[in-house]
């Protein structure tokens, strides 16, 4: 007799909508008749869960399989057990553990692939380094060989792993982790988003942002998005400066004033997310003060009617207004989408 653990196996995904009421050659023990049945003849049975992604995705072929075998004539049996509404069966056959395993494959020189099966007993304990991608995505393309090329240099570290999630594969660990765009790179411990980095995907930027990380303490990683030890390249226009400083690439501008509550609580933010493009010749994070006499006419002709006001420029045009949280990754995923990342 030959038992099948459903949960372990990794099989291609299958288009055609199966339900259970479709299973009408395998055969459906319990724990009132296993053992009796399969001291009959000789039996291939999968211990399964209904919720279980794996199991869901192998029932046609399953039943296909059943259909072929189960003849009066056969002395072979194709069965199914579910365990959970018959767990002594599949307890006495080490079923119910197997299906709760979380066994993480081997990494390739360092590179961990994580599946829905796998994900989450993987990151429950320790630090990750999480790349989520779409097999399709371009910028997921190009940093492929960057990132397998920072797994092996940290191979033998083990004060932390390096790993990927296909998100068109296993969209509910990505569902979990509300991934928005390809790729999205996370700094997980102990099962917990950390940080989303977004800095540069040289190799080098990478590596740094590991080393800090792994050193960081806990007021380190509230600081992570700061970068206080890189200079600050955000310019401030004013009247003069305006028509020429917008003329290239994407200008992300705030409008504002001295004096506005939100402004202040905005100008950290606004900070930092120059900081992000200090590497982007393409990208420029910029203010206008209002208030000044040089500006004021400036602000009329921008139609600015509150603080702060954020516009973005493309080559010396407004393409759009910016109305949504005024988080550091917010800000970053709304620059981006207009310099063409990958979107899911």
């Amino acid at each position: 007799m030959v038992f099948l653990r459903c949960a372990l196996l990794i099989l291609p995904l299958f288009s055609t909508v199966f339900s259970h009421e479709d299973e009408i050659h395998t055969v459906k023990y319990t724990n009132d008749n296993f053992s009796e049945e399969v001291a009959k003849k000789s039996h291939f049975v999968m211990f399964y869960a209904p919720w279980c992604g794996h199991c869901q995705r192998l029932a046609p072929t399953w039943e296909q399989l059943a259909e072929m075998v189960n003849e009066d004539d056969s002395n072979i049996r194709i069965a199914k057990v579910d365990c959970t509404t018959d767990s002594k069966v599949c307890s006495d056959h080490d079923g119910e553990e197997e299906l709760g395993g979380t066994d993480v494959p081997q990494p390739m020189s360092g590179l961990i692939e994580l599946t829905e099966d796998t994900f989450d007993g993987h990151v429950a304990s320790g630090k990750h380094f999480i790349k989520f991608y779409a097999p399709w995505c371009g910028h997921c393309q190009k940093l492929a060989p960057t990132w397998e090329e920072l797994s092996k240099s940290l191979e033998f570290d083990k004060g932390v792993s390096i790993g990927k999630v296909d998100c068109t594969q296993h969209r509910s660990v990505c569902n979990n982790f509300d991934i928005k765009g390809y790729p999205t790179l996370l700094w997980i411990e102990d099962g917990k988003k950390v940080d989303k980095y977004l800095g540069d995907r040289s190799q080098e930027a990478l590596k740094n942002y590991v080393h800090k990380m792994r050193g960081a303490n806990k007021d380190d990683k509230e600081k992570s998005d700061h970068d206080e030890d890189i200079p600050s390249p955000l310019n401030e226009l004013t009247g003069d400066t305006f028509e020429g400083g917008i003329q290239t690439g994407l200008t992300f501008i705030k409008f504002y004033a001295p004096w506005c509550g939100h402004c202040k609580r905005l100008a950290p933010t606004w900070e930092n997310l120059s900081k992000k493009f200090l590497s982007n010749q393409m990208v420029s994070i910029v203010k206008v003060d209002c208030t000044l006499e040089a500006n004021k006419q400036l602000c009329n002709d921008e139609d600015i009617e509150g603080f702060p006001t954020l516009f973005l420029y493309r080559d010396g045009k407004k393409i759009s207004e910016y109305s949504g949280s005024r988080s550091l990754e917010d800000l970053y995923d709304f620059v981006n989408k207009f310099l063409g990342h990958d979107e899911l």
